[in-house]
């Protein structure tokens, strides 16, 4: 009786997945579209108000109206295109109409990266080998950074990093491209220009399904069909196991140094985090581990209460938590509950971090339900939990690390990783840490000449090239002057315009600093040469 019940029950079920499918499939209505956006743009106002944030209720609602007055003239992929925009407009990661939409049917066959020197082929399918490792110079006639700027609005973009980790993949999407303008009608061939041992050259690839590509964490996975421009010779930590481990860790040669990788905030099917957490502080105190490099650039998140067995490991270990003996590695897939962890980090720990900045803001939007379009079938995720672990005034677009390092081309090529290097190279004693706060000192002890060859030298430094200085210096002048302390204001200016000799609000602070000392002449030569400047 029970199989009869079983079969029964496997039946009906096969028989629904074969209607819902059905509806998907179908060639719908434009008015069955439309009812689509209607319900989609009902559910956001009734149920998901507070996600207008980034975006007004106005100006989104302007766009819907004009989606909808568009539909009957669109084709199918340029209305899923439509609707992937409207979701994506909200600004949150999370909040999507999940990439695969889009590019199910039909993706080319080649997977970009954003390398610090430019956009290149890492990898791609054997029978487009002769553009691996050449760098796109433009897709269908536009310049690379154009095609960008026009998908982008595609893209679910929670910032910068966000679009630099995760935008390239809609770039290779022919419905996308059509869509926004980027080719003239819908092509299952699409043609890119390159450049390559110093020529240009142009290449068209064929259209494949999404499900034949061979990629892991934005890298290419090589098998008998994808090969990756990257040397085989050796693999560099980071990518060690991509495709068989969440998470591991091992000491390096000759030293006291343990070196971690965890690439998700899930459990892995072999082994639970918290067992690895374990695992690995018992490594910790068994070999005497002096120095951690905790490396999460790859992480994309999981599950959120798994961090805290982290924390409390490492807030108990006092020989590692402090600063030069534990090192945090972020990047531009740091994500969701690796941006909590992230924000943990920076809260109870004293580990420096280094790398490139995270995908994910400070403060954010996760954790979505699931909205099934009637008609056609497509879900949408709109995100209902509101993630704050720092105060308002300390949220920002992303973490930034206290050092930048990112590859380019070649030593991804050749399997180095600057990042390593550099942690090598940081002595919290004779090393900046934190230049704003360091500068800020040098100032308050009458340093200043100190202040000006320190603050000279640091700037032209790469690895703070991430920081802003032009936008600190001017808060900082800004605020003397609000104070109307003119003169420490008119040291600040004069002496970051000669760092920045083209920044118009240097000249123009300078300039309101010397009529506050009653300097008009020399006021009067710094305004002109800020209005010259504008």
């Amino acid at each position: 009786m029970k199989t009869i019940i079983f079969k029964s029950v496997l039946v009906l079920l096969v028989s629904l997945t074969a209607v819902n499918y059905g509806i998907a499939q179908e060639k719908l209505t434009s008015e069955k579209w439309q009812a689509d956006l209607d319900y989609l743009q009902e559910t956001v106002h009734q149920e998901y108000p507070f996600l207008f944030k980034k975006i007004t209720q106005e100006s989104w609602d302007k766009e819907v109206t004009n989606l909808r007055a568009a539909i009957p003239s669109l084709t199918e992929h340029e209305i899923k295109v439509g609707f992937t925009r409207m979701v994506s407009a909200f600004g949150y990661g999370h909040t999507q109409i999940p990439f695969s939409t889009l590019a199910k049917d039909a993706v080319l066959p080649v997977n970009l990266y954003h390398f610090k020197d430019g956009i290149y082929v890492e990898g791609v399918h054997k029978d487009h080998s002769k553009v691996l490792g050449a760098k796109v110079i433009a897709v269908n006639g536009f310049p690379v950074e154009e095609a960008l700027a026009k998908i982008r609005p595609v893209v679910p973009v929670e910032n910068d990093q966000y679009f630099k980790g995760y935008g390239l993949r809609f770039l290779t999407v022919p419905g996308v491209l059509h869509a926004q303008g980027i080719t003239a009608n819908l092509q299952q061939q699409v043609s890119l220009s390159f450049e390559k041992d110093g020529k240009n050259f142009d290449h068209s690839f064929s259209a494949i399904p999404l499900a034949d590509m061979s990629r892991r964490y934005l890298y290419t996975i090589p098998n008998e069909n994808w090969v990756s421009v990257r040397e085989a010779v050796e693999t560099p930590l980071y990518l060690k196991h991509l495709n068989e481990k969440y998470f591991y860790f091992e000491l390096l040669e000759g030293t006291k140094t343990l070196y971690v990788r965890q690439s998700s905030v899930f459990d892995h099917p072999d082994e639970t985090l918290k067992d690895f957490y374990a695992r690995l502080f018992e490594f910790i105190d068994t070999e005497g581990v002096e120095k951690l490099i905790y490396d999460v650039r790859l992480n994309g998140g999981g599950n959120n209460y798994n961090n805290i067995h982290f924390i409390k490991g490492i807030m108990a270990s006092p020989k590692l938590n402090k600063e030069g003996n534990f090192f945090f590695v972020i990047g531009r897939n740091t994500f969701s509950a690796c941006q909590n962890l992230t924000n943990d980090v920076e809260t109870y720990t004293e580990a420096i971090l280094v790398g490139e900045g995270t995908s994910e803001n400070k403060n954010f939007y996760g954790d979505t339900r699931t909205v099934q379009l009637p008609n056609s079938g497509i879900r949408a995720y709109l995100s209902f939990a509101w993630w704050q672990d720092k105060p308002q005034w300390e949220n920002a677009e992303g973490t930034a690390p206290n050092f930048y390092a990112e590859p380019t081309f070649e030593e991804y090529r050749t399997n180095q990783d600057p990042i390593l290097n550099l942690i090598e190279t940081i002595d919290p004693a004779t090393t900046v840490v934190d230049p704003m706060a360091y500068f800020q000192q040098l100032f308050i002890e009458g340093k200043l000449e100190q202040l000006k060859t320190e603050s000279a030298r640091i700037i032209r430094d790469p690895k703070y090239q991430h920081i802003d200085f032009e936008y600190e210096f001017n808060q900082t002048g800004q605020m003397l002057l609000d104070q109307q302390q003119y003169q420490p204001a008119a040291f600040v200016f004069g002496t970051f315009v000669e760092s920045f000799p083209n920044n118009p609000n240097f000249w123009r602070g300078l300039g309101t600093a010397l009529q506050g000392m009653g300097q008009t002449q020399q006021a009067e030569e710094a305004f002109a040469k800020a209005k010259s400047l504008e």
